[in-house]
């Protein structure tokens, strides 16, 4: 069976110890640590005591870590800075864009060696794109624009990836709005950019594609060789009339948006094609709940989602259903 595990940044206010007692008390067999929540990579890179620290919390509560989140770095390596950035950031470089891509780009390298000092073989991350404000085309983009923001990408992370390569660490984007891979032929995109370098691969998560109007199960299907890790999320699709796909500037949550995330099991992704395309494929690595639902209280709501994906985690049939019925 799959492990199942679930992201740590969400609940980002408690502390490491208390994340770690919690999750295991529902059962979680791991944890998908986020790193500008849970862990300092560059003391757990130089310090011999807090890495004793954080591993001795581990084990306490019998908990494994098979990746690392590092989202909010990543997104700083490939932006272009606007004021949102700084508080992606230490706040002694807020409103220094050049600071800040500089910081991200260490902080990257400082995840890949964190994750192979704690054992993870994944980083999930998201990248940046300093060419996601051009996504309606209008005013008019050139493919001379779109090709050189792809271009600045594979120039700011290739250095990245080579010290994930260093480490023998992948990397999985999360393929989501606002990166420079957002949908399925951005993605295809990137990977031909990066000359489908085997370092890169995918955090493959149904609730951004959904809404979009990809089919969660085909994506899985023609990126096979790139999933490097699962997100379990569930997204609620409502186009009522009034909202559109585009979120009228409403806060999620927000009843009157024409989709929300949700907990898992209450909205529009069909979980049993996911999980009979991740059997085809062989996948056998974690199954990570990213819990997102401003409509429910977050503790009952982890308890509910490892509740429903362990119910979705069924293994492949190793005989025909019908073997039994044939005759010599």
């Amino acid at each position: 069976m799959r492990p199942i595990t679930i992201t740590t940044g969400q609940y980002g206010d408690l502390s490491f110890e208390e994340v770690c007692r919690t999750m295991s008390e529902i059962g979680y067999d791991g944890l998908e640590i986020a790193v500008a929540s849970h862990l300092d990579v560059r003391r757990f890179c130089a310090e011999e005591d807090y890495r004793r620290q954080i591993q001795e919390t581990l084990d306490r509560y019998h908990l494994k870590v098979w990746a690392l989140g590092a989202h909010l770095a990543g997104q700083c390596v490939g932006d272009n800075w606007d004021p949102r950035l700084d508080n992606f950031a230490p706040n002694e470089l807020a409103g220094k864009p050049d600071e800040i891509r500089a910081w991200a780009i260490e902080e990257m390298k400082y995840v890949a060696k964190a994750a192979q000092l704690i054992g993870a073989k994944v980083v999930t991350c998201f990248m940046g794109s300093p060419i996601w404000a051009w996504w309606y085309s209008f005013p008019q983009t050139t493919r001379e624009m779109i090709d050189a923001g792809y271009a600045r990408i594979k120039e700011l992370w290739t250095p990245i990836f080579d010290v994930f390569d260093q480490c023998g660490v992948k990397f999985a984007l999360e393929v989501h709005p606002t990166e420079i891979a957002f949908d399925y032929y951005s993605t295809k995109k990137l990977l031909e950019v990066f000359d489908y370098r085997p370092t890169l691969g995918i955090n493959f998560d149904p609730s951004h594609l959904l809404w979009q109007g990809v089919d969660p199960a085909l994506f899985l299907r023609d990126f096979a060789d790139r999933i490097y890790h699962v997100h379990m999320k569930d997204v609620k699709v409502r186009l009522d009339g009034r909202a559109g796909i585009l979120g009228s500037h409403l806060d999620f949550g927000d009843l009157r948006r024409g989709w929300n995330f949700v907990s898992l099991g209450h909205g529009n992704v069909n979980f049993d094609d996911i999980t009979r395309e991740l059997n085809a494929m062989g996948y056998e690595g974690p199954l990570s709940v990213e819990w997102e639902d401003s409509g429910m209280e977050r503790m009952y709501g982890a308890k509910e989602a490892y509740e429903f994906t362990r119910k979705m985690n069924f293994e492949p049939s190793h005989v025909a259903f019908d073997a039994a019925l044939k005759t010599e």
